[in-house]
C-alpha cells in the first residue's frame, strides 16, 4: 500500500508548481488556555499539504491552503475592507487559524485570495473542490458567480472553467454563512456558548481547499463492494460526459498486478481476487487500484485507489447469542468515543502528525475499534483508519432540536427533513470506499431524531454493506440492526436479542482534571476521580464487568467515553492538549485485552480480630503471585491457592500471570484497629 508515499510526492511536487500566496506574513498563533504540541509546528505557507482524496488520487493538483484576507460583515453586505488574514483550513474560531472570533447568526464570514492556473491546464476543465466548509457557501471567481453549497461536513466541487478570466492571476472570493444551533441544519454538538457536553462552534472553511484538472470526460466519482465470501470486488463508476468510452481497472498485491479488467463507463465491472487477504484490525491488508478512463484506446483520466476485503454482518455464534460478526466471526469491538475536537484547531486538527497520533494512540490502548461522534472528519482520517486497521463506527451529525431524552420523535421541518437527508446521503458517498467504516449511526440519543424507520431504510437502501445503529442510546424504536444503550457512569447490559446484536454505545465518563493541561478551571465528569490510581481501579473494575458482559451476556461491543477531554469535559483516555495519557498505555492496554489485577472479594479492609482475604479474576486460566510485607511480587513469590487471613494490618501486593501476559501488580491494605 503506497499511496502515503504518493500522497507526500504529490505534496512536494505541488510546492514547486503553485503560485504560494506572496503576501507579507501578517499571521501568528492567537492567545488560548492550552495548546497541543502539534500547534507550533503548523506552517502558514504550507499548512495541510497532503493530498485530501485518498481513494481516488490524481497527479495534478493545487493546494490552496495558506493566508487568505478575510473579513466579516452583517449578513448580505459585502465587506468594504478586509479585516486582516486568515489561516485556510482552520476555522476562525481556532488560535491557530490566527483570528479566534466568533460569528454570529447574523454575520457573514468572507474569504479573497488569488490563485493562478499552469499553462499546461490551459485546455483542460479546472475543478474547485472543498473538503468541507460549514455551513452555507457561496464562491465567486473573477467575479463570476460558481454556485452556493450547504452543508457543513461534506467535500464539494465547482467546474469553474467558464468562469475564469483572462487574467494571470484570478480571484477566488468566498462568502459563508454559519447560523450554528440557532437553525436547523447538522452541526454535531456546535453551539454559540460552549459548556457541558457542548463546545465551540466551527465557522467557515475547516478543511482543504483545491483545484484539480480534468478532460472534458474524467471520473466523477466511483463504488467499491467487496464480497469477503467470494473474493470479488465490484467497482460501480461514475464518469462525467461519458461518450464511448471505457474503463480498464487493475488491481495490485504488494506491487504485484493480480487481476484486470475493463467494462463500460455506464455498468458495473466486477473483478475476482484469488485467495483475498481480508481486512481486519488484526491485519488491516489494502490492495491498490487504478482505474482508467479511455476513450479511443487513449486514457483521458486516471486515478489510483485501494480497497480492503472484508464483510460485517448480524449473525449467531456457537454460544446462541446474535452478534456483530467481522469476516463471518465474532469479534469483540471496544472503543472510546471520539469527538474530534482539538483546543488550538477546533474542528481542524493541527497538522496530519496530530490527528494520526489519537489514531496510533488508539490502537497502542488496545481498542480495536472507535465511535466518530456526530462529526464527519476528512478523508484523510479514515484512510489511517483504513491502514491502522481500527474499526469506525460513524455517527451522522446532528441538529434540529438536539434534545434528550425518552421521547416520541420529532416533528421535523420539511427544509430541514431534506437538509438532513442531503447531509445523511453526502456522508454516505463520499466516505463508501473506506473499508474501516463498518456501522452508520443516524441518531443520538433522540438528538433531533425523526422517522426512525424510514431513516434507517433509507441507510440500508444507500449502503446495504453496512450495518445500521438507528439510534445510538435511551430512544430504541426497535429497528436497524443493532439495539444500543448508554449507562453511565458504569457498564450495564441489556437482555440479548434474537435479531438484533446488542452494544453499550456509551458508559464510564471518569473525570480527572490536570493542572496545566484543563480548557478552564471550572470542569467536570460523569464521575470525578481524586487521582490516577483511583481512576485505574475504577477503569479495570469496569472492563472486568465488561468482559463478563460480553462471554455471559452476549453484549457484542462497548464504547468508553472518551477519548479525550474536550473543553470542560475531564473524562478523556487523554488530556485535551494530548501531552498526557492519563492512566498510562499499558495499563489502559491490558484493562482493555482483559489482563485486569486480581481484585478482593471482600470490599471493607478493616477489621479487629483477623481477616480473611480472598483474591479472584474473572478470566480463566491465570494464576495470583502475592506478598504480604510490602514488596513488590513476581513469579517467585507466594502463589495464591485460596484464601487465607491476617491478624496484623497488612499490604497486599499482587499481580495475575497468564501463558501470554500478565496484570500490572495492585496494592490492598488491610487494616487492623484497636
Amino acid at each position: 500500500m503506497r499511496i502515503v508515499k504518493s500522497i507526500s510526492l504529490l505534496s512536494f511536487l505541488v510546492l514547486s508548481v503553485s503560485c504560494i500566496h506572496k503576501k507579507e506574513i501578517n499571521w501568528k498563533i492567537a492567545e488560548n488556555p492550552i495548546m497541543t504540541k502539534w500547534a507550533s509546528e503548523v506552517d502558514p505557507l504550507k499548512p495541510w499539504l497532503q493530498y485530501p482524496r485518498p481513494d481516488m488520487v490524481r497527479n495534478a493538483w493545487i493546494n490552496l491552503n495558506g493566508l487568505w484576507d478575510y473579513a466579516i460583515t452583517q449578513k448580505g453586505e459585502k465587506p468594504e475592507k478586509w479585516d486582516g488574514s486568515i489561516l485556510v483550513p482552520y476555522p476562525v474560531e481556532s488560535a491557530i487559524s490566527g483570528v479566534r472570533k466568533k460569528i454570529s447568526e447574523n454575520e457573514n464570514l468572507w474569504y479573497k485570495r488569488t490563485f493562478s492556473i499552469p499553462n499546461l491546464w490551459k485546455k483542460k476543465h479546472i475543478l474547485l473542490n472543498f473538503e468541507a466548509c460549514d455551513w452555507e457557501t457561496m464562491v465567486w471567481v473573477d467575479g463570476k458567480k460558481v454556485g452556493t453549497h450547504c452543508g457543513g461536513y461534506d467535500p464539494f466541487t465547482f467546474d469553474i472553467t467558464e468562469s475564469l478570466g483572462n487574467k494571470k492571476l484570478h480571484e477566488l472570493l468566498v462568502c459563508v454563512w454559519d447560523p450554528t444551533d440557532k437553525g436547523t441544519q447538522p452541526r454535531g454538538k456546535q453551539v454559540a456558548s460552549p459548556g457541558s457536553i457542548w463546545y465551540t462552534s466551527t465557522t467557515g472553511i475547516w478543511q482543504t481547499v483545491w483545484i484539480e484538472p480534468v478532460n472534458k470526460c474524467y471520473i466523477a466519482s466511483f463504488r467499491t463492494v467487496t464480497n469477503a465470501d467470494n473474493g470479488t470486488i465490484i467497482f460501480k463508476t461514475d464518469v462525467k460526459n461519458a461518450d464511448a468510452g471505457s474503463l480498464l481497472f487493475k488491481i495490485k498485491k504488494e506491487g504485484r498486478t493480480i487481476a484486470t479488467a475493463t467494462g463500460k463507463t455506464d455498468i458495473e465491472t466486477r473483478l475476482q481476487i484469488k485467495d483475498p487477504v481480508l481486512w481486519s484490525p488484526d491485519k488491516p491488508f489494502l490492495y491498490d487500484i487504478t482505474i482508467e478512463l479511455k476513450n479511443n484506446n487513449k486514457t483521458v483520466d486516471k486515478v489510483k485507489s485501494y480497497t480492503g476485503i472484508r464483510k460485517i454482518s448480524i449473525g449467531k455464534t456457537a454460544d446462541g447469542f446474535t452478534r456483530m460478526l467481522l469476516n463471518n466471526e465474532f469479534v469483540y469491538q471496544n472503543g472510546p468515543l471520539d469527538q474530534g475536537f482539538w483546543p488550538d484547531g477546533i474542528y481542524t486538527p493541527p497538522t496530519e502528525d496530530a490527528m494520526v497520533y489519537d489514531l496510533q494512540m488508539t490502537k497502542k490502548m488496545g481498542f480495536n475499534m472507535l465511535r466518530k461522534h456526530v462529526k464527519v472528519e476528512n478523508r484523510i482520517y479514515y484512510y489511517w483508519c483504513d491502514k491502522l486497521g481500527i474499526l469506525v463506527w460513524q455517527d451522522m451529525p446532528s441538529g434540529d432540536q438536539s434534545i434528550w431524552g425518552n421521547l416520541p420523535d420529532i416533528n421535523k421541518s420539511k427544509e430541514a427533513t431534506v437538509q438532513y437527508e442531503f447531509e445523511l446521503k453526502r456522508m454516505i458517498e463520499t466516505k463508501y470506499n473506506h473499508p474501516s467504516i463498518i456501522m452508520w449511526v443516524p441518531f443520538n440519543e433522540g438528538w433531533g431524531q425523526f422517522e426512525t424507520g424510514r431513516i434507517t431504510r433509507l441507510i440500508t437502501d444507500y449502503d446495504p454493506t453496512r450495518l445500521v445503529n438507528s439510534s445510538s442510546g435511551w430512544t430504541d424504536r426497535g429497528t436497524g440492526n443493532i439495539n444500543d444503550i448508554h449507562h453511565y457512569p458504569d457498564p450495564s447490559v441489556q437482555p440479548a436479542e434474537e435479531k438484533r446484536a446488542i452494544v453499550l454505545g456509551e458508559f464510564g465518563g471518569l473525570g480527572l482534571p490536570l493542572q496545566g493541561h484543563t480548557w478552564e478551571q471550572k470542569n467536570w465528569g460523569y464521575r470525578n476521580m481524586a487521582d490516577t490510581l483511583q481512576l485505574l481501579s475504577k477503569y479495570e473494575s469496569y472492563f472486568d464487568l465488561v468482559h463478563r458482559f460480553v462471554k455471559e451476556n452476549g453484549l457484542s461491543a462497548t464504547i468508553y467515553t472518551q477519548t479525550t477531554d474536550v473543553e470542560t469535559e475531564t473524562n478523556g483516555l487523554m488530556t485535551y492538549d494530548r501531552k498526557v495519557n492519563k492512566m498510562g498505555i499499558e495499563n489502559v492496554f491490558r484493562a482493555n485485552q482483559n489482563m485486569i489485577p486480581p481484585s478482593m472479594v471482600f470490599q471493607d479492609r478493616i477489621f479487629t480480630d483477623n481477616y480473611t482475604i480472598e483474591l479472584k479474576n474473572y478470566r480463566e486460566g491465570g494464576e495470583i503471585f502475592y506478598t504480604t510485607d510490602g514488596s513488590n511480587p513476581n513469579e517467585k513469590s507466594t502463589h495464591y491457592s485460596g484464601p487465607f487471613k491476617v491478624s496484623e494490618t497488612t499490604t497486599i501486593k499482587a499481580f495475575t500471570k497468564w501463558n501470554d501476559s500478565q496484570s500490572r501488580v495492585v496494592s490492598y491494605l488491610i487494616e487492623k484497629k484497636n
